[in-house]
């Protein structure tokens, strides 16, 4: 079970900072914070510079962490991958060595291991897009210590929006589609991951995914649609991360709603209505 986020955000120091296939990547030294796990996120701020041209403060922004690894003086070194769509995340790319950041959590609840997640299930089945990919690193990462099989799809529109695949994952085995077809499979991963179910037993298969909402929502339909229990990491517009305001809420399967802060962003595709509901592009 994922230790409880401290309460209240603090203050952390930003060690690194680099460009990455269109990307940006950025290291912080969390030294009060527990261990996260994969799944959880993080809400971010800038404590430079964090309004806009009328002077309020931007919300922080809901990011998963891409890895993590102890320090040996105590606490985390916390690696995020940034994709500048908005003021916000310009800001947070924006951050150099040296410079500060608000921190708030581990935030929210974590992927199951397959066997929790089907007790037939043979290994893992991680399909990422876009920064999408960043959980599914931890995942992986996961998921390799405790000797547990998996395959990763990961899917991009083209080559200069694909970073964080050689920071993340190495030179592990990954299959690759981008839909302008400039490497890999030419389209979709999601036609990458009907090709690997049609040629596995769905009966032992138990597959994750974080990505854009349309791609979170065709993964949601073509597990459902076969039996495959499935786990989704949502993404949704967060002010707070605690439960309180209500602004990541989505529907559930049968009526009511979910608050991805406390009761995701990790869900069960089955427990949704939709994987669209959270769609935001603000940044």
């Amino acid at each position: 079970m994922a230790a409880e986020a401290p309460f209240g955000r603090r203050l952390c120091e930003v060690t690194a900072s680099r460009a990455d296939g269109g990307y940006r990547v950025f290291s912080l030294i969390d030294r009060e914070g527990p261990q996260p796990e994969p799944g959880q996120f993080y809400m971010l701020a800038s404590a430079g510079s964090w309004a806009g041209e009328s002077g309020r403060p931007y919300l922080p922004r809901a990011i998963s962490h891409a890895r993590y690894d102890r320090e040996p003086a105590g606490g985390y070194r916390l690696d995020f991958l940034i994709d500048e769509v908005g003021p916000g995340t310009m800001k947070l790319a924006a951050m150099m060595p040296g410079q500060t950041c608000w921190v708030a959590g581990p935030f929210g609840g974590q992927f199951s291991y397959p066997r929790e997640l089907n007790p037939q299930a043979a290994g893992a089945i991680l399909v990422g897009g876009g920064i999408g990919i960043a959980p599914m690193a931890v995942l992986r990462r996961e998921l390799v210590e405790r000797g547990i099989p998996s395959r990763t799809l990961l899917g991009f529109r083209d080559r200069a929006h694909s970073g964080g695949v050689g920071e993340f994952f190495g030179c592990e085995e990954t299959r690759l589609a981008f839909e302008d077809g400039s490497s890999g499979h030419k389209g979709y991963v999601t036609d990458l991951l009907l090709q690997l179910l049609e040629g596995d037993d769905s009966a032992t298969a138990a597959v994750y995914s974080c990505g854009p909402p349309a791609m979170l929502e065709a993964v949601r339909r073509i597990c459902l649609d076969r039996a495959i229990p499935v786990e989704l990491a949502l993404e949704s517009p967060m002010a707070c991360g605690y439960g309180a305001c209500f602004g990541c809420a989505v529907p559930k399967a049968g009526g009511g709603y979910l608050r991805l802060c406390i009761d995701g962003p990790v869900v069960r595709g089955d427990e949704i209505a939709t994987a669209l509901a959270g769609e935001s592009d603000d940044g």
